[in-house]
């Protein structure tokens, strides 16, 4: 086996991944993460599909996953009395499993921490490769060398800006921006029920509230916003900013905002790439091929992660044969999946928009997608890699 030392960037949900299957295979992982431990919390996330319950079934969590998988949540739009004006079932929104993004990294991390060094509170600061390896600079650690670099670290990664250039050569922001705020934590032991989430609209904005899963989401239209990704003061400020002067619940929830210990405010964006890969350095995850809040980003980071170790596997470590072979897999499953924007849909810009969006969820058509949406697009046939190739 060739190029054994390995370095990831990201401890979310590709990153833990790909480092199970790499240490699977017999390569020495280290995994590099810029927050201080497993961050917890964050929005429900699902698998789609038997391609993605396959692969987590192979790596031995998906009995892990389904103990934690929240309840389905059906989302009722209201108007500013509280009268419904339209309703989206929960099982269109979901797949066959849904659970919220920190339960789900914390299983990954679980299941690949006794065998892989991780890194907490540290972030590559620079990237060079040679004849003699990749050469990282750390923000805080001492400088090593890796024979492979992996960028699983989200749709702003810091490895892809390092490696394939500024973000905005690869990230399209799509004209909203969303965030989650006020994590409640879900009880192991309480049965996973139907819940109700209510969703009101203003031109160009939504808020929904209820549900233990998202207690709070706002999403608004606009142009690319400069604020500081690591502030979270300043992030409520801009969600408070554009949803003071709403009806409905809307002061209640900003009030609960600006006190909750939580908040994330990101655009919603697609991650465009002609490659993953560039000379010994490759990005899995939503640094390859995020785009946010479509529904497909977690099963794709998962099954990205299987193929790209796979792959280095099955080639003895040799990357150029791998990683040209990983392009390939992954171009052809993009392919089988949505990349719609959801923002037209969830806020619309115009209150024509608005009304059209909820005559569409009472109609024969919307009732036809929940019944047939049954996740067989999202299938690919993926190379059974023998279990024992490099194995320890």
């Amino acid at each position: 086996m060739r190029n054994t030392s390995v370095l990831i960037s990201g401890a979310s949900i590709a990153g833990p991944t790909l480092a199970h299957w790499l240490h699977r295979y017999g390569f020495d992982v280290t995994v590099v993460e810029r927050a201080p431990a497993p961050r917890p919390g964050g929005q429900a996330v699902d698998f789609k599909g038997a391609t993605q319950l396959t692969v987590l079934a192979r790596m031995g969590v998906l009995d892990d996953l389904r103990a934690r998988r929240t309840g389905t949540t059906d989302t009722r739009f209201v108007d500013a009395d509280g009268t419904e004006l339209a309703f989206m079932s929960g099982d269109f929104t979901g797949g066959e499993l849904e659970i919220r993004r920190g339960d789900l990294a914390r299983v990954l991390y679980d299941h690949s921490a006794a065998n892989c060094e991780y890194v907490f509170g540290d972030r590559i600061t620079g990237l060079r490769a040679d004849s003699d390896g990749v050469h990282i600079e750390f923000e805080k650690a001492p400088a090593r060398v890796f024979d492979l670099v992996f960028g699983a670290d989200g749709i702003h990664s810091g490895v892809r800006r390092l490696a394939f250039g500024p973000e905005r050569d690869h990230v399209r922001h799509r004209g909203w921006y969303y965030c989650i705020a006020g994590d409640r934590p879900i009880d192991p032991d309480t049965p996973r029920t139907r819940e109700t989430a209510y969703a009101y609209n203003t031109p160009g904005r939504l808020v929904i509230a209820g549900g233990p899963k998202s207690p709070q989401l706002y999403m608004f239209a606009s142009p690319e916003l400069d604020y500081p990704r690591d502030d979270t003061a300043a992030q409520k400020r801009i969600v408070i900013d554009r949803f003071t002067g709403m009806g409905w619940r809307v002061p209640e929830m900003l009030r609960e905002l600006e006190a909750a210990d939580t908040c994330y405010l990101d655009s919603i964006s697609r991650v465009r790439m002609k490659k993953f890969t560039t000379g010994p350095v490759a990005l899995v995850g939503d640094a390859a091929h995020g785009n946010t809040l479509a529904g497909f980003g977690t099963g794709l980071a998962v099954v990205g992660a299987y193929v790209l170790a796979g792959e280095l596997a099955v080639a003895g470590g040799d990357h150029t044969v791998a990683f040209a072979r990983y392009d390939e897999v992954m171009k052809r499953y993009l392919r089988t999946v949505d990349g719609a924007n959801p923002g037209p849909f969830l806020a619309p810009k115009t209150a024509l928009g608005i009304r059209f969006r909820n005559r569409f969820l009472s109609s024969r058509a919307f009732a036809w997608m929940v019944k047939y949406s049954d996740s067989a697009a999202n299938d690919i046939d993926l190379r059974d890699y023998p279990e024992n190739i490099g194995a320890r």
